[in-house]
Protein backbone atom coordinates (compact mmCIF):
# COMPACT_ATOMS: atom_id res chain seq x y z
CA UNK A 1 0.00 0.00 0.00
CA UNK A 2 1.23 3.75 -0.87
CA UNK A 3 0.23 6.73 1.29
CA UNK A 4 -0.21 10.41 -0.20
CA UNK A 5 3.58 12.05 -0.28
CA UNK A 6 4.38 14.14 3.17
CA UNK A 7 6.59 17.15 2.94
CA UNK A 8 8.97 15.86 6.21
CA UNK A 9 9.03 12.50 6.90
CA UNK A 10 10.70 12.01 10.35
CA UNK A 11 12.04 8.19 10.77
CA UNK A 12 12.21 8.01 15.23
CA UNK A 13 10.21 9.70 17.93
CA UNK A 14 13.03 9.53 20.71
CA UNK A 15 15.05 12.86 21.72
CA UNK A 16 15.59 13.99 18.64
CA UNK A 17 12.99 13.18 16.22
CA UNK A 18 10.86 15.13 18.88
CA UNK A 19 12.45 17.75 18.82
CA UNK A 20 13.05 18.54 14.76
CA UNK A 21 8.85 17.80 14.48
CA UNK A 22 8.17 20.35 17.00
CA UNK A 23 10.54 22.79 15.60
CA UNK A 24 9.61 22.22 11.68
CA UNK A 25 6.16 22.24 12.32
CA UNK A 26 6.29 26.13 12.75
CA UNK A 27 6.73 25.66 8.75
CA UNK A 28 2.89 24.44 8.29
CA UNK A 29 4.37 21.81 6.34
CA UNK A 30 2.76 18.24 6.54
CA UNK A 31 5.11 16.26 8.70
CA UNK A 32 4.64 12.94 9.49
CA UNK A 33 6.51 10.76 12.08
CA UNK A 34 6.88 6.79 11.74
CA UNK A 35 7.97 5.29 15.06
CA UNK A 36 8.15 1.64 15.61
CA UNK A 37 7.35 1.30 19.01
CA UNK A 38 4.11 2.45 20.77
CA UNK A 39 3.53 5.45 23.09
CA UNK A 40 4.48 4.91 26.93
CA UNK A 41 1.65 4.72 29.54
CA UNK A 42 3.45 5.96 32.45
CA UNK A 43 -0.20 3.96 35.07
CA UNK A 44 2.35 0.78 33.76
CA UNK A 45 5.92 1.74 34.88
CA UNK A 46 7.69 -0.58 37.39
CA UNK A 47 6.81 2.02 40.51
CA UNK A 48 3.43 1.53 39.79
CA UNK A 49 3.97 -1.64 41.33
CA UNK A 50 6.31 -3.51 44.12
CA UNK A 51 7.80 -5.73 41.70
CA UNK A 52 9.40 -2.53 39.57
CA UNK A 53 12.96 -4.02 40.27
CA UNK A 54 11.62 -7.51 38.80
CA UNK A 55 10.85 -5.35 35.76
CA UNK A 56 13.97 -3.66 35.50
CA UNK A 57 15.43 -7.15 34.32
CA UNK A 58 12.38 -8.16 31.90
CA UNK A 59 10.00 -5.66 30.10
CA UNK A 60 11.85 -2.75 31.12
CA UNK A 61 15.07 -3.87 30.96
CA UNK A 62 17.82 -1.52 29.49
CA UNK A 63 18.96 -4.09 26.76
CA UNK A 64 16.41 -4.76 23.74
CA UNK A 65 17.86 -8.17 23.77
CA UNK A 66 16.71 -8.92 27.17
CA UNK A 67 13.44 -7.05 26.88
CA UNK A 68 12.68 -8.98 23.44
CA UNK A 69 9.33 -6.57 23.12
CA UNK A 70 7.85 -6.54 19.78
CA UNK A 71 8.64 -3.25 18.93
CA UNK A 72 12.42 -4.47 19.47
CA UNK A 73 15.09 -5.39 17.04
CA UNK A 74 17.98 -7.52 18.01
CA UNK A 75 21.46 -6.34 18.52
CA UNK A 76 24.30 -8.50 17.77
CA UNK A 77 27.00 -7.45 20.56
CA UNK A 78 29.02 -10.63 21.17
CA UNK A 79 31.95 -8.70 20.21
CA UNK A 80 31.72 -5.61 22.05
CA UNK A 81 32.84 -5.38 25.37
CA UNK A 82 29.77 -2.92 25.98
CA UNK A 83 26.91 -4.32 25.52
CA UNK A 84 23.84 -1.82 23.51
CA UNK A 85 21.31 -0.30 25.23
CA UNK A 86 17.84 1.46 24.42
CA UNK A 87 14.48 1.99 24.15
CA UNK A 88 11.83 1.60 21.23
CA UNK A 89 9.17 3.59 21.45
CA UNK A 90 7.71 7.17 21.54
CA UNK A 91 10.18 8.93 23.66
CA UNK A 92 13.35 6.86 22.64
CA UNK A 93 15.88 6.70 25.22
CA UNK A 94 14.71 9.42 27.56
CA UNK A 95 11.88 7.00 28.88
CA UNK A 96 14.49 4.84 30.46
CA UNK A 97 17.64 7.37 30.77
CA UNK A 98 18.38 8.86 34.22
CA UNK A 99 17.82 12.83 32.80
CA UNK A 100 21.53 13.48 33.33
CA UNK A 101 21.23 16.66 31.14
CA UNK A 102 25.27 18.27 31.10
CA UNK A 103 26.44 19.98 28.02
CA UNK A 104 29.35 19.39 25.65
CA UNK A 105 32.31 21.62 26.43
CA UNK A 106 33.51 24.25 23.90
CA UNK A 107 36.39 22.50 23.86
CA UNK A 108 35.05 18.77 22.35
CA UNK A 109 34.02 21.01 19.25
CA UNK A 110 37.84 21.41 18.74
CA UNK A 111 39.74 18.20 19.80
CA UNK A 112 41.84 18.12 16.25
CA UNK A 113 42.84 21.33 17.01
CA UNK A 114 43.62 21.16 20.78
CA UNK A 115 45.31 18.15 20.81
CA UNK A 116 46.09 16.83 17.56
CA UNK A 117 43.25 13.69 17.55
CA UNK A 118 39.97 13.01 16.28
CA UNK A 119 38.28 15.44 13.99
CA UNK A 120 37.12 19.12 14.99
CA UNK A 121 33.34 19.54 14.14
CA UNK A 122 32.11 22.02 11.50
CA UNK A 123 29.98 23.67 14.41
CA UNK A 124 30.94 25.55 17.80
CA UNK A 125 29.45 25.50 21.19
CA UNK A 126 28.72 29.09 20.64
CA UNK A 127 26.17 28.46 17.47
CA UNK A 128 24.39 25.71 19.34
CA UNK A 129 23.98 27.95 22.52
CA UNK A 130 21.01 29.22 22.05
CA UNK A 131 19.17 26.15 21.12
CA UNK A 132 20.48 24.83 24.47
CA UNK A 133 18.91 27.35 26.21
CA UNK A 134 15.72 26.57 24.27
CA UNK A 135 15.77 22.63 24.66
CA UNK A 136 16.48 23.31 28.45
CA UNK A 137 13.62 25.29 28.36
CA UNK A 138 11.42 22.35 26.67
CA UNK A 139 12.55 19.75 28.32
CA UNK A 140 12.38 21.86 31.87
CA UNK A 141 15.59 21.25 33.19
CA UNK A 142 16.94 21.87 37.07
CA UNK A 143 20.45 23.07 38.00
CA UNK A 144 22.37 25.58 39.21
CA UNK A 145 24.00 28.31 37.42
CA UNK A 146 27.81 29.71 37.65
CA UNK A 147 29.44 25.93 37.11
CA UNK A 148 32.76 27.56 36.23
CA UNK A 149 33.60 24.82 33.83
CA UNK A 150 31.42 26.53 31.29
CA UNK A 151 31.06 29.40 30.15
CA UNK A 152 28.92 32.03 31.85
CA UNK A 153 25.26 32.41 31.34
CA UNK A 154 24.10 28.81 31.53
CA UNK A 155 21.10 29.29 33.94
CA UNK A 156 18.79 26.58 33.77
CA UNK A 157 14.99 27.23 34.41
CA UNK A 158 14.66 25.41 37.79
CA UNK A 159 16.66 25.13 40.85
CA UNK A 160 18.62 21.96 41.54
CA UNK A 161 17.47 18.56 43.03
CA UNK A 162 18.61 18.89 46.51
CA UNK A 163 22.31 17.14 46.88
CA UNK A 164 21.00 13.98 49.44
CA UNK A 165 23.28 12.81 52.25
CA UNK A 166 25.54 10.87 49.61
CA UNK A 167 25.81 13.98 47.53
CA UNK A 168 26.45 15.72 50.54
CA UNK A 169 29.11 12.94 51.66
CA UNK A 170 30.96 13.05 47.80
CA UNK A 171 30.75 16.79 47.79
CA UNK A 172 32.74 17.10 50.78
CA UNK A 173 35.31 14.54 49.93
CA UNK A 174 35.61 16.56 46.20
CA UNK A 175 36.49 19.78 48.37
CA UNK A 176 38.75 18.17 50.76
CA UNK A 177 40.76 17.08 47.73
CA UNK A 178 40.69 20.64 46.26
CA UNK A 179 38.34 19.17 42.94
CA UNK A 180 35.87 20.94 41.21
CA UNK A 181 32.38 20.21 41.66
CA UNK A 182 28.71 21.33 41.52
CA UNK A 183 25.52 20.23 41.41
CA UNK A 184 24.31 18.24 38.40
CA UNK A 185 21.54 19.04 35.61
CA UNK A 186 18.92 17.39 35.49
CA UNK A 187 15.65 16.93 32.86
CA UNK A 188 13.76 16.74 36.34
CA UNK A 189 11.16 19.07 37.37
CA UNK A 190 12.08 20.53 41.29
CA UNK A 191 8.76 22.72 40.78
CA UNK A 192 5.87 22.33 39.27
CA UNK A 193 6.70 22.71 35.66
CA UNK A 194 4.40 23.13 32.41
CA UNK A 195 1.69 20.67 33.04
CA UNK A 196 4.28 18.04 35.24
CA UNK A 197 4.45 17.66 38.85
CA UNK A 198 7.47 18.22 40.29
CA UNK A 199 9.50 15.01 41.75
CA UNK A 200 8.77 13.07 44.23
CA UNK A 201 11.80 10.99 44.82
CA UNK A 202 10.61 7.53 43.66
CA UNK A 203 14.04 7.07 42.85
CA UNK A 204 13.72 4.74 39.43
CA UNK A 205 14.29 7.48 36.89
CA UNK A 206 15.56 4.29 35.04
CA UNK A 207 12.54 2.37 34.37
CA UNK A 208 10.67 5.45 33.36
CA UNK A 209 8.64 8.06 35.48
CA UNK A 210 5.49 7.70 36.89
CA UNK A 211 5.35 10.69 38.21
CA UNK A 212 5.93 12.59 34.70
CA UNK A 213 8.27 14.85 36.48
CA UNK A 214 11.48 13.39 34.03
CA UNK A 215 11.39 15.07 31.40
CA UNK A 216 10.89 12.27 28.36
CA UNK A 217 9.73 13.69 24.84
CA UNK A 218 6.62 12.27 25.04
CA UNK A 219 5.74 14.59 27.84
CA UNK A 220 7.49 17.26 26.94
CA UNK A 221 7.91 17.99 23.09
CA UNK A 222 5.64 15.28 22.00
CA UNK A 223 2.24 17.28 23.04
CA UNK A 224 3.26 20.49 21.54
CA UNK A 225 4.21 19.02 18.17
CA UNK A 226 0.90 17.25 17.87
CA UNK A 227 -0.82 20.10 18.62
CA UNK A 228 0.89 21.77 15.71
CA UNK A 229 -0.12 19.34 13.64
CA UNK A 230 2.28 16.97 13.15
CA UNK A 231 1.06 13.22 12.56
CA UNK A 232 2.80 10.47 14.65
CA UNK A 233 2.11 7.37 13.25
CA UNK A 234 3.32 4.40 15.97
CA UNK A 235 4.18 0.78 15.66
CA UNK A 236 5.94 1.29 12.52
CA UNK A 237 8.75 -0.19 11.26
CA UNK A 238 10.97 1.34 8.21
CA UNK A 239 12.84 -0.99 6.34
CA UNK A 240 14.27 1.02 3.88
CA UNK A 241 15.03 4.38 2.31
CA UNK A 242 14.20 4.54 -1.56
CA UNK A 243 15.80 6.81 -4.02
CA UNK A 244 14.88 7.54 -7.58
CA UNK A 245 17.71 7.80 -10.69
CA UNK A 246 18.39 10.86 -9.59
CA UNK A 247 19.36 10.35 -6.12
CA UNK A 248 17.14 11.81 -4.40
CA UNK A 249 14.79 9.55 -1.54
CA UNK A 250 11.23 9.39 -2.20
CA UNK A 251 9.70 7.53 0.46
CA UNK A 252 10.01 5.05 2.92
CA UNK A 253 9.47 1.74 2.86
CA UNK A 254 8.02 -0.18 6.56
CA UNK A 255 5.98 -2.35 8.11
CA UNK A 256 2.57 -1.35 9.88
CA UNK A 257 1.34 -2.62 13.41
CA UNK A 258 -0.09 -5.97 11.14
CA UNK A 259 2.78 -6.62 9.63
CA UNK A 260 2.02 -5.71 6.12
CA UNK A 261 4.75 -3.22 3.61
CA UNK A 262 3.93 0.03 2.92
CA UNK A 263 4.95 2.48 1.26
CA UNK A 264 5.31 6.13 2.22
CA UNK A 265 5.86 8.95 -0.35
CA UNK A 266 7.42 11.85 1.24
CA UNK A 267 10.06 15.06 -0.37
CA UNK A 268 12.58 15.38 2.69
CA UNK A 269 13.40 12.18 4.83
CA UNK A 270 14.84 13.03 8.11
CA UNK A 271 16.56 10.24 10.48
CA UNK A 272 16.56 10.25 13.79
CA UNK A 273 16.88 6.34 15.23
CA UNK A 274 20.44 6.60 17.19
CA UNK A 275 23.94 5.36 16.04
CA UNK A 276 23.10 2.03 15.84
CA UNK A 277 19.64 2.61 14.30
CA UNK A 278 20.66 4.87 11.87
CA UNK A 279 23.44 2.98 10.12
CA UNK A 280 21.68 -0.13 10.38
CA UNK A 281 18.68 1.70 8.01
CA UNK A 282 21.56 3.03 5.72
CA UNK A 283 23.10 0.49 4.96
CA UNK A 284 19.87 -1.84 4.69
CA UNK A 285 18.72 0.86 1.84
CA UNK A 286 20.73 0.08 -1.36
CA UNK A 287 20.06 0.62 -4.75
CA UNK A 288 22.50 0.95 -8.16
CA UNK A 289 23.16 4.34 -7.05
CA UNK A 290 24.41 3.15 -3.13
CA UNK A 291 25.28 -0.36 -3.41
CA UNK A 292 26.89 0.00 -0.28
CA UNK A 293 24.09 1.72 1.03
CA UNK A 294 22.90 4.95 1.24
CA UNK A 295 24.60 8.38 2.06
CA UNK A 296 27.86 6.30 2.25
CA UNK A 297 30.03 7.18 -0.63
CA UNK A 298 32.55 8.35 2.21
CA UNK A 299 32.21 4.69 3.39
CA UNK A 300 32.33 6.17 7.05
CA UNK A 301 28.45 4.76 7.53
CA UNK A 302 28.46 2.54 10.81
CA UNK A 303 31.96 3.45 11.36
CA UNK A 304 33.66 5.38 14.62
CA UNK A 305 31.16 4.11 16.57
CA UNK A 306 31.74 5.90 19.98
CA UNK A 307 29.99 4.34 23.44
CA UNK A 308 31.32 6.22 26.21
CA UNK A 309 33.18 3.61 28.26
CA UNK A 310 32.06 3.89 32.27
CA UNK A 311 33.88 3.25 35.34
CA UNK A 312 32.21 2.47 38.72
CA UNK A 313 33.73 3.35 42.05
CA UNK A 314 31.19 2.04 44.53
CA UNK A 315 31.83 2.80 48.16
CA UNK A 316 30.18 0.93 51.09
CA UNK A 317 30.07 3.10 54.88
CA UNK A 318 28.82 2.46 58.11
CA UNK A 319 26.10 5.21 57.94
CA UNK A 320 23.05 5.01 55.88
CA UNK A 321 22.81 7.11 53.04
CA UNK A 322 19.66 7.62 50.38
CA UNK A 323 19.08 4.03 49.18
CA UNK A 324 17.40 4.51 46.15
CA UNK A 325 15.27 7.41 46.86
CA UNK A 326 16.11 10.69 44.86
CA UNK A 327 17.00 11.51 41.13
CA UNK A 328 19.72 8.85 40.56
CA UNK A 329 22.14 12.10 40.07
CA UNK A 330 23.01 14.47 42.52
CA UNK A 331 26.73 15.85 42.02
CA UNK A 332 29.51 15.62 39.23
CA UNK A 333 33.03 16.39 38.74
CA UNK A 334 34.75 17.61 35.82
CA UNK A 335 37.86 18.12 37.13
CA UNK A 336 39.50 15.80 34.85
CA UNK A 337 37.73 16.83 31.75
CA UNK A 338 40.27 18.55 29.86
CA UNK A 339 43.48 17.04 28.61
CA UNK A 340 46.14 17.06 30.66
CA UNK A 341 50.01 15.50 28.94
CA UNK A 342 51.05 14.68 32.55
CA UNK A 343 48.32 11.72 32.57
CA UNK A 344 49.47 10.15 29.88
CA UNK A 345 45.91 10.52 27.92
CA UNK A 346 44.57 12.93 25.69
CA UNK A 347 40.90 14.28 26.60
CA UNK A 348 39.40 13.27 29.70
CA UNK A 349 36.21 12.10 32.00
CA UNK A 350 33.20 13.24 34.39
CA UNK A 351 32.40 11.81 37.27
CA UNK A 352 28.81 12.03 38.09
CA UNK A 353 27.31 10.45 41.47
CA UNK A 354 24.66 7.74 41.56
CA UNK A 355 22.96 7.18 45.19
CA UNK A 356 21.88 3.47 46.25
CA UNK A 357 19.73 0.94 44.72
CA UNK A 358 16.66 -1.08 46.21
CA UNK A 359 16.77 -3.98 48.08
CA UNK A 360 16.98 -6.42 44.89
CA UNK A 361 19.46 -4.05 43.34
CA UNK A 362 21.66 -4.21 46.54
CA UNK A 363 21.05 -8.20 47.10
CA UNK A 364 22.59 -8.80 43.81
CA UNK A 365 25.58 -6.73 44.18
CA UNK A 366 26.35 -8.18 47.44
CA UNK A 367 26.35 -11.61 46.32
CA UNK A 368 28.55 -10.66 43.45
CA UNK A 369 31.21 -8.87 45.60
CA UNK A 370 30.99 -11.96 47.70
CA UNK A 371 29.41 -9.88 50.60
CA UNK A 372 25.99 -11.26 51.13
CA UNK A 373 26.02 -15.64 51.53
CA UNK A 374 23.07 -17.86 50.48
CA UNK A 375 21.20 -19.23 53.61
CA UNK A 376 22.44 -18.53 57.11
CA UNK A 377 24.04 -14.96 57.76
CA UNK A 378 22.00 -13.68 54.54
CA UNK A 379 19.78 -11.13 55.87
CA UNK A 380 22.71 -9.64 58.40
CA UNK A 381 24.74 -9.23 55.82
CA UNK A 382 21.93 -7.94 53.45
CA UNK A 383 21.83 -5.00 56.46
CA UNK A 384 25.31 -4.14 56.33
CA UNK A 385 24.82 -3.08 52.62
CA UNK A 386 21.62 -1.50 52.47
CA UNK A 387 21.43 2.04 52.22
CA UNK A 388 25.06 2.09 52.44
CA UNK A 389 26.06 1.97 49.20
CA UNK A 390 27.09 4.98 46.88
CA UNK A 391 28.49 5.40 43.55
CA UNK A 392 30.50 7.46 41.49
CA UNK A 393 30.36 6.92 37.72
CA UNK A 394 33.15 8.13 35.11
CA UNK A 395 32.16 8.67 31.89
CA UNK A 396 34.90 8.62 29.55
CA UNK A 397 35.63 10.13 26.44
CA UNK A 398 35.87 7.77 23.50
CA UNK A 399 37.88 8.56 20.60
CA UNK A 400 36.55 7.84 16.79
CA UNK A 401 37.83 4.68 15.18
CA UNK A 402 36.81 3.65 12.14
CA UNK A 403 37.27 -0.09 13.22
CA UNK A 404 34.22 0.34 16.03
CA UNK A 405 31.43 -0.26 13.83
CA UNK A 406 27.89 -1.11 12.90
CA UNK A 407 27.13 -3.33 10.15
CA UNK A 408 24.35 -5.63 9.22
CA UNK A 409 24.13 -9.36 10.32
CA UNK A 410 24.28 -11.91 7.93
CA UNK A 411 21.66 -14.08 9.83
CA UNK A 412 20.24 -12.57 12.74
CA UNK A 413 16.69 -10.49 12.23
CA UNK A 414 13.96 -9.04 13.75
CA UNK A 415 10.56 -10.23 13.41
CA UNK A 416 9.81 -8.72 10.06
CA UNK A 417 13.01 -10.39 8.87
CA UNK A 418 15.15 -6.81 8.53
CA UNK A 419 18.78 -8.10 9.21
CA UNK A 420 19.88 -6.74 12.68
CA UNK A 421 22.76 -4.47 14.10
CA UNK A 422 26.14 -5.77 14.47
CA UNK A 423 28.35 -4.36 16.89
CA UNK A 424 32.42 -4.56 16.87
CA UNK A 425 33.92 -2.54 18.94
CA UNK A 426 37.23 -2.51 20.58
CA UNK A 427 38.33 -0.05 23.78
CA UNK A 428 41.59 1.90 23.21
CA UNK A 429 44.70 2.19 24.96
CA UNK A 430 43.87 5.91 25.23
CA UNK A 431 40.01 4.61 27.23
CA UNK A 432 42.20 2.13 28.82
CA UNK A 433 44.51 4.53 30.91
CA UNK A 434 41.82 6.77 31.21
CA UNK A 435 39.93 3.99 33.38
CA UNK A 436 42.52 3.06 35.35
CA UNK A 437 42.76 7.33 36.20
CA UNK A 438 39.03 7.02 36.79
CA UNK A 439 39.54 4.65 39.31
CA UNK A 440 42.19 5.69 41.14
CA UNK A 441 41.13 9.23 41.64
CA UNK A 442 37.45 8.34 42.40
CA UNK A 443 39.13 5.58 45.04
CA UNK A 444 40.52 8.58 46.95
CA UNK A 445 37.37 10.58 46.69
CA UNK A 446 35.67 7.46 48.26
CA UNK A 447 38.49 6.96 50.81
CA UNK A 448 38.43 10.51 51.82
CA UNK A 449 34.34 10.53 52.46
CA UNK A 450 34.96 7.35 54.58
CA UNK A 451 33.65 4.71 52.72
CA UNK A 452 35.11 1.57 54.51
CA UNK A 453 35.68 -0.74 51.67
CA UNK A 454 35.34 0.41 47.47
CA UNK A 455 34.91 -1.89 44.86
CA UNK A 456 35.78 -0.92 41.03
CA UNK A 457 34.80 -1.94 37.57
CA UNK A 458 35.45 -0.75 34.08
CA UNK A 459 34.31 -0.81 32.06
CA UNK A 460 30.59 -1.57 33.03
CA UNK A 461 29.60 -4.32 30.32
CA UNK A 462 25.50 -2.81 30.15
CA UNK A 463 26.55 0.48 29.57
CA UNK A 464 26.27 1.13 25.71
CA UNK A 465 23.63 4.18 26.12
CA UNK A 466 24.99 6.77 23.88
CA UNK A 467 25.64 5.63 20.03
CA UNK A 468 26.92 7.94 18.71
CA UNK A 469 29.63 8.72 15.71
CA UNK A 470 28.52 6.19 12.92
CA UNK A 471 27.18 9.14 10.41
CA UNK A 472 29.45 11.95 11.53
CA UNK A 473 29.26 15.70 10.64
CA UNK A 474 31.85 17.53 8.29
CA UNK A 475 32.23 19.70 5.51
CA UNK A 476 34.35 16.92 3.30
CA UNK A 477 32.27 14.72 2.04
CA UNK A 478 34.86 12.12 1.53
CA UNK A 479 35.18 12.55 5.55
CA UNK A 480 32.22 12.70 6.29
CA UNK A 481 28.41 11.75 6.05
CA UNK A 482 26.42 14.45 6.06
CA UNK A 483 27.55 18.13 6.05
CA UNK A 484 27.32 21.17 8.95
CA UNK A 485 23.87 21.84 8.99
CA UNK A 486 22.86 18.36 8.87
CA UNK A 487 22.44 17.31 5.17
CA UNK A 488 23.67 14.34 3.43
CA UNK A 489 26.23 14.91 1.33
CA UNK A 490 25.10 12.46 -1.35
CA UNK A 491 21.33 12.68 -0.87
CA UNK A 492 20.25 16.35 -1.12
CA UNK A 493 16.83 15.93 0.56
CA UNK A 494 18.12 13.34 3.81
CA UNK A 495 18.91 15.01 7.11
CA UNK A 496 20.02 13.11 10.12
CA UNK A 497 19.69 14.41 13.59
CA UNK A 498 20.93 11.87 15.58
CA UNK A 499 23.74 11.19 17.78
CA UNK A 500 24.86 9.34 15.17
CA UNK A 501 26.26 12.94 13.87
CA UNK A 502 28.66 13.97 16.64
CA UNK A 503 31.85 14.33 15.25
CA UNK A 504 33.31 13.57 19.03
CA UNK A 505 31.99 12.00 22.31
CA UNK A 506 33.07 14.43 24.65
CA UNK A 507 32.92 13.08 27.96
CA UNK A 508 29.19 14.31 29.30
CA UNK A 509 25.43 12.06 28.93
CA UNK A 510 24.56 13.46 25.06
CA UNK A 511 20.82 13.99 25.02
CA UNK A 512 21.27 17.93 25.91
CA UNK A 513 23.81 18.41 22.69
CA UNK A 514 21.54 16.11 20.65
CA UNK A 515 18.85 18.06 21.20
CA UNK A 516 20.49 21.26 20.70
CA UNK A 517 22.02 20.19 17.51
CA UNK A 518 18.62 18.72 16.18
CA UNK A 519 17.18 21.89 16.70
CA UNK A 520 19.76 24.21 15.21
CA UNK A 521 19.59 21.47 12.43
CA UNK A 522 15.97 21.88 12.08
CA UNK A 523 16.43 25.87 12.27
CA UNK A 524 18.95 25.29 9.55
CA UNK A 525 16.10 24.16 6.94
CA UNK A 526 13.67 26.61 8.09
CA UNK A 527 15.79 29.23 6.91
CA UNK A 528 16.88 27.70 3.52
CA UNK A 529 13.23 26.53 2.72
CA UNK A 530 13.71 27.97 -0.58
CA UNK A 531 16.92 26.48 -1.67
CA UNK A 532 17.23 23.19 0.41
CA UNK A 533 18.40 21.23 -1.95
CA UNK A 534 20.94 23.35 -3.34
Amino acid sequence: MAHDPVDVLIIGAGASGAAVAWSLADTRMRILCLEQGGIPDQRTFPTTGRDWETRRMGDFALSPNQRGLPEDYPINDDSSPIKVTNFNGVGGGTVLYAAHFPRLHPSDFRVRTLDGVAEDWPVDYETLEPFFVENDSMMGVSGLAGDPAYPAGKTPPMPAAPMGRSGRKLAEAFNARGWHWWPCDLAIATEDYEGRAKCINLGACISGCAQGAKGSVDLTYWPKALRKGVELRTHCRVREIQVDDAGMATGVVYFDENGTEQFQPAHVVVMATNGVGTPRLLLNSTSKRFPDGLANSSGLVGKNLMFHPYASIQGIFDEPLDGHNGPHKSILSQQFYETDPTRGFVRGYTFETSRGTGPVGTALAGMDWGHIPWGAGHHAAFRTLQDRVTSLFAICEDLPEEHNRVTLDPTLTDSDGIPAPRISYTLSENSKLMMTHAIARGTEVMEVAGAKQVMTTAPITLAGWHLLGTARMGTDPARSVVNEWGRSHDVRNLFIVDGSIFVTSGAANPTSTLQALALYIADQMKQRLANLFD
